[in-house]
């Protein structure tokens, strides 16, 4: 099963990717993870990734594209993947599309967290003061506001371009953990 998780900063899609992989049993693949480790082991992208992000800006295409091209064709993706933070526009979009045809997948179900964005800026706020957590630098208020505003901009063009996806699934994200969990259980059931 392949699953596109799309949603704007801060509405929960990595905890919701976790809770996909565990209950499914497929592999969660985040960009944005893939870039903080780059940028953690200070790897040629990681350190070109590190400035773009705490700038609030997104990683070039060509490089994602690269990083997600050589991560699906892995042995733990065999039996599917959930994509979070990719892709971001219709561009890439397209490239994913391409991709896939390449390694003779498909995308089952296309999952849309759908939140309030003034509820977003209170959860980065949160997510920012918790305790025994390690803050990211991209996870305070200005940047989250600048990602926001290119999320409007690029990101949510891709809800009508997969709106038209047979497994398009809208789920409400303003509820707790465990309804929006359960919301994606009951509708992935009936994809499988």
């Amino acid at each position: 099963m392949i699953i596109i998780l799309l949603g704007p900063p801060g509405a929960g899609k990595g905890t919701q990717a976790s809770f996909i992989e565990k209950e499914f049993g497929i592999t969660h693949i985040s960009t944005g993870h893939m870039l903080r480790e780059a940028v953690k082991g200070q790897t040629p992208l990681g350190v070109i990734a590190k400035e773009i992000m705490a700038r609030g800006d997104y990683v070039p295409d060509d490089l994602l594209l690269k990083i997600i091209k050589e991560r699906v064709e892995k042995t733990d993706c065999d039996n599917g993947f959930i994509l979070d933070g990719y892709p971001r526009n219709e561009v890439q979009a397209e490239s994913l599309d391409v991709i896939l045809r390449e390694v003779n997948r498909n995308i089952d179900a296309i999952i849309q967290i759908d939140v309030d964005f003034s509820v977003l800026e209170e959860r980065i706020e949160g997510r920012s003061q918790e305790k025994n957590t390690e803050i990211r630098e991209d996870d305070n208020l200005q940047v989250m506001k600048k990602r926001l505003q290119v999320y409007i901009e690029q990101t949510e063009p891709l809800i009508s371009y997969y709106s038209k996806h047979k497994k398009f699934i809208v789920i409400n994200g303003m509820g707790d953990i465990s309804k929006v969990s359960g919301d994606i259980k009951v509708n992935l059931s009936k994809v499988k």
